[in-house]
């Protein structure tokens, strides 16, 4: 989905996908680069115009969220990332990601094994 747009609409949306929701200074102040709040702006309106973020009113002015949620978006991106640098290897994708970390927390390790059993359980 969001692969198909072009580079600075990408950015702002991945941008307000981390933020959550945010105003037009708060995407542009957590953007890298030096945009100004009229070219966030209309980004953020093509990016309505095509269904991807929403508005409200608010007394600081519009804030727009991402109207798919987040971890809709965060999974096709996974899948587009293990497909293209893991070869669809989950598990190759796993230990790559393990090894970016020095420490995992006991919740965190908890997850995984979690993860695993309900795989196994699966027949994965």
């Amino acid at each position: 989905m969001i692969e198909s747009l072009p580079r600075r609409e990408r950015e702002v949306f991945e941008t307000l996908c981390r933020l959550e929701k945010g105003t037009t200074s708060a995407v542009r102040v957590a953007m890298t680069g030096d945009l100004s709040d009229s070219a966030v702006r209309t980004l953020l309106a093509r990016l309505e115009a095509k269904g991807l973020v929403g508005r409200t009113a608010d007394e600081d002015g519009f804030v727009y969220r991402p109207l798919p949620r987040p971890e809709t978006i965060a999974a096709s991106a996974l899948r587009r990332t293990v497909d293209t640098f893991f070869a669809g290897s989950a598990a190759m994708a796993a230990t790559a990601l393990l090894g970016l970390t020095q420490r995992l927390r006991p919740e965190e390790l908890e997850a995984l094994e979690r993860a695993i059993d309900e795989a196994r359980e699966r027949g994965s």
